[in-house]
């Protein structure tokens, strides 16, 4: 029984496709890259996963049960964290409290156990020391960080990344990936929709490629770049493996 499944879905906003008979699996520890040019539908599928809106058709099962029916608060304490394009610090809070409403909201603890995740969370991104900052005085790197240890803080199981690497210099992109190869020792399946190709390419194991809703390939990372598929898609030009953050 696979972690996550999708099933033959499908989303339409009036005529605009974002989601046309989408299937998947994902199994424990996985990591697998999303690429699509802009409107493929790669954000809306992951609003479809969390919970933030509904598919028109298919099934979303994960751990063989049907989470249709489950808000996204529901779905993130079932074990579904993720990240947004925009970080969303609560910018009058500290780094810490932001992760720690993390822990009590997504993973429902309280007391001790609570802490424990925040502060932990807060290790694996390199925030610990910047714990009793506020959120609002942090650099873009560290923002996207925090956006990372919150999700972390839900004590997921499947990790949902949009666009995290965006915007970060050469360096900053090595040190997140650093950190996201780190999970999947952990057992934490990453699903991961990223335009910093580079990123991925030293991070998954398997990569999709998303244009109008549909995926157009589905396999190893450099196998799919190099698709007639996948290079139609970008209008002909080069996927560039070398592809910096601000390409």
């Amino acid at each position: 029984m696979s972690l996550l499944q999708l099933e033959d879905i499908s989303k339409k906003f009036g005529q605009v496709v974002v989601g046309e008979g989408i299937s998947f699996q994902l199994e424990q520890g996985d990591t697998v890259g999303i690429v699509g040019p802009n409107g493929a539908g790669k954000t809306s599928l992951f609003a479809m996963i969390s919970g933030d809106i509904a598919p028109d058709s298919g099934a979303i099962l994960f751990d063989g049960h049907n989470i249709a029916h489950l808000s996204p608060a529901k779905r993130a304490r079932a074990g579904i964290g993720r990240t947004y394009q925009v970080p969303r610090p609560f910018e009058n809070m500290t780094v810490f409290e932001n992760a720690l409403l993390g822990a009590q909201q997504g993973a429902r603890t309280r007391g001790q156990k609570s802490y424990d995740l925040a502060y932990g969370a807060l290790e694996r991104t390199g925030l610990a020391s910047f714990a009793n900052r506020s959120a609002g005085s942090l650099t873009l790197l560290h923002r996207k960080r925090l956006e990372l240890a919150r999700a972390l803080a839900t004590a997921p199981r499947v990790l949902l990344l949009d666009e995290i690497a965006g915007g970060l210099t050469d360096l900053e992109v090595n040190e997140l990936t650093a950190i996201i190869r780190s999970l999947r020792s952990e057992g934490i399946a990453v699903v991961w929709i990223e335009h910093v190709v580079r990123a991925l390419l030293t991070t998954v194991e398997r990569l999709l490629c998303l244009a109008s809703g549909v995926v157009v390939a589905d396999g190893e990372p450099k196998t799919v770049l190099a698709s007639d598929a996948v290079r139609s898609v970008y209008l002909g030009g080069r996927v560039l493996e070398t592809q910096g953050p601000n390409e």
